[in-house]
């Protein structure tokens, strides 16, 4: 999804980033030594320890669900049941989010779902009134 481009925005997360374009996307970080890929910036890596840095990439916007469990009570304000799931990325990263578009039932088995990443503004805002965009799942 290409988000609204006449609006400054604000990224709702560290690790979503916004293009010029307006374009939003999950950036990760990929191991220069194995190739072991984080949603962070680290000094040196977990699984082989080498601190020869991590190179910034756009991750995938596809993925299976790993894990879901189904919401029922929240923070006030917030609408429940909803569906949150962990999911696996086509790239190895592992990202934890909200799953739109299916109902929150038990009957749905959602376990392998494919699944894309899908962005979309909030209502909130910062301080000097710049809209953040937050992300979420989808059936893919």
């Amino acid at each position: 999804m290409s988000v609204d481009t006449e609006a400054t925005l604000a990224p709702a997360t560290r690790f979503i980033q916004i293009a010029p374009s307006g374009r939003a996307h999950i950036q990760g970080y990929r191991c220069n030594a194995c190739g072991a890929v984080y949603l962070d910036q680290r000094l040196a890596c977990a699984r082989c320890a080498d601190r020869g840095g991590l190179t910034a990439f756009e991750a995938s916007s596809r993925g299976v669900v790993h894990t879901y469990s189904i919401v029922h009570r929240s923070y006030p304000g917030i609408k429940t049941p909803f569906i949150s799931v962990i999911v696996d990325l086509d790239d190895g990263l592992v990202l934890k989010g909200n799953l739109e578009g299916v109902d929150p039932t038990p009957s749905n088995d959602i376990f392998g779902m494919p699944v894309r990443v899908a962005f979309k503004t909030l209502e909130q805002k910062t301080s000097s009134g710049v809209p953040y965009v937050t992300y979420y799942f989808e059936p893919a």
